[in-house]
């Protein structure tokens, strides 16, 4: 997430009080210059065609519910090669935002049962200061959460590394070494006990 001081690199912003019960689309298409700095906060190589297409719609009085689907391109670095890593990203989402005063605050969790009443599939509502939802950061956000964790080059495997472990040395077949035989945790009370 950004710092508050510092913009958004994504920042579509909707005002909830023209949101209405039926509903409204909103597209969003990141630029080249959105997708570059993209690209460089969430450590892609390149981010190219980020679009995601939304219905917002005002939900139980003042909640807005937030459902869409993402597209993007991204080239990621593997982790084990660091060459890249191509994938096209589709990914669907969904968010319900809530004015502040209906947000409780952190001293007030006895209060948060008020929520339960949004069902198990539901997030925890956001925060909409001022009355404004910035539909540009949440597409940001899910992207991120789209994203492969550990991207791999089709084929690489990850083999950890051991210390103090020479394949040379170890007559297995260049297989990791066994693995040393287990106290039982409870040896050391036994012998207390026989002691006693």
């Amino acid at each position: 997430m950004n710092s508050p001081s510092q913009a958004p690199e994504l920042s579509r912003i909707v005002i909830a009080d023209k949101v209405t019960t039926a509903g409204g689309h909103e597209v969003v298409t990141a630029t080249e210059a959105e997708c570059a700095a993209l690209a460089q906060r969430f450590d892609l190589i390149s981010l190219s065609g980020l679009t995601a297409r939304m219905r917002l719609r005002r939900v139980r009085g003042e909640f807005i519910k937030v459902t869409g689907e993402l597209t993007a391109d991204v080239v990621q670095r593997c982790v084990v090669t660091l060459e890249p890593v191509p994938a096209h990203v589709q990914e669907d989402f969904s968010a319900l935002f809530a004015p502040d005063h209906l947000i409780p605050k952190e001293e007030d969790e006895a209060e948060s049962d008020h929520f339960q009443y949004l069902g198990g599939d539901e997030d925890f509502p956001e925060p909409m200061p001022g009355g404004r939802i910035d539909i540009g950061e949440l597409v940001a956000q899910n992207l991120s959460l789209s994203l492969e964790p550990y991207p791999r080059v089709p084929g690489v495997e990850f083999t950890p590394i051991l210390e103090d472990y020479d394949p040379t040395t170890q007559d297995n077949g260049g297989d990791l070494p066994p693995e040393p035989p287990r106290q039982n945790p409870f040896a050391a009370l036994s012998r207390l006990k026989k002691s006693s």
